[in-house]
């Protein structure tokens, strides 16, 4: 009878299949699942300060988990949570090329930036990342649909050297009427709107990345890097190195709301 020897592949499957069949020592942690399907709802709401909480409670079961080795455990499920994330946005409209964009800023940030001493403020700040991507998604609201349209093109296209002429263009709209429309509902001008966006968009690569300010501000496609500088302190009243630099200051977000 001829006997058929397990390659070494095979061996290694073996040996995972037989420790995914003793699920026991598993137990304890059993609502993983759970867990991640409300956190994924928290984020989804911009239910942020709920949404650390629960990841503080996936961290403990992770902990519960793998011990000694929780900080290796954490780091592999922030890379999973950040691919999870992509998905989703991609699974709401997001181009493939923003999600993807996304998912390896996600892994630049667990790389570069996650420590062992401060693990539980870095879920903190992945959750705030999460949030700050999410609420760019969500649906205008204004009474003008192509208002509506404007704001999510900008969001998908901010990296762009977009320019009133160009937004006008895509929308087969002139630049007077489109200027006019956007002011009227938004209640700043759409160069205002874009330099908002490009502000809020820079504070995480100021924050997350190794990124010089000048390279910074060219991927924003602003003039100079002076011109950059001006702007973000009108919105964030610090400068963008302070703004790296002191970490207790808070994001900056536009408020969008109808003017009546």
């Amino acid at each position: 009878m001829q006997q058929h020897h397990l390659s070494g592949s095979e061996t290694i499957a073996k040996k995972y299949i037989s420790e995914i069949e003793n699920s026991s020592q598993y137990e304890e942690i059993v609502d993983f699942f759970d867990l991640e399907t409300k956190l994924l709802y928290e984020i989804h709401h911009l239910e942020k300060e709920q949404a650390k909480k629960t990841i503080h409670l996936i961290i403990d079961r992770i902990s519960l988990r793998a011990g000694k080795s929780t900080i290796r455990g954490v780091k592999h499920y922030f890379t999973v949570l950040s691919s999870i994330m992509a998905r989703k946005l991609y699974e709401n409209q997001v181009p493939s090329k923003k999600a993807l964009a996304f998912n390896y800023a996600c892994i630049d940030m667990i790389d570069n930036h996650m420590n062992d001493a401060s693990f539980l403020q870095f879920a903190d700040d992945l959750i705030d990342f999460f949030v700050m991507v999410i609420s760019e998604r969500k649906q205008p609201t204004f009474i003008h649909q192509t208002v509506n349209k404007v704001i999510l093109f900008i969001n998908d296209e901010l990296e762009s050297e977009l320019s009133v002429e160009d937004i006008a263009k895509h929308f087969r709209v002139s630049t007077s009427h489109l200027s006019r429309i956007f002011r009227e509902h938004v209640g700043i001008t759409l160069v205002e709107y874009l330099n908002v966006r490009r502000v809020e968009e820079s504070q995480y690569y100021l924050r997350n990345t190794n990124k010089s300010i000048s390279e910074i501000s060219r991927q924003f496609h602003f003039c100079n890097q002076s011109y950059f500088t001006r702007i973000f302190k009108k919105y964030t009243e610090v400068t963008p190195k302070q703004f790296r630099d002191q970490k207790e200051h808070d994001y900056f977000r536009f408020a969008l709301s109808a003017t009546i």
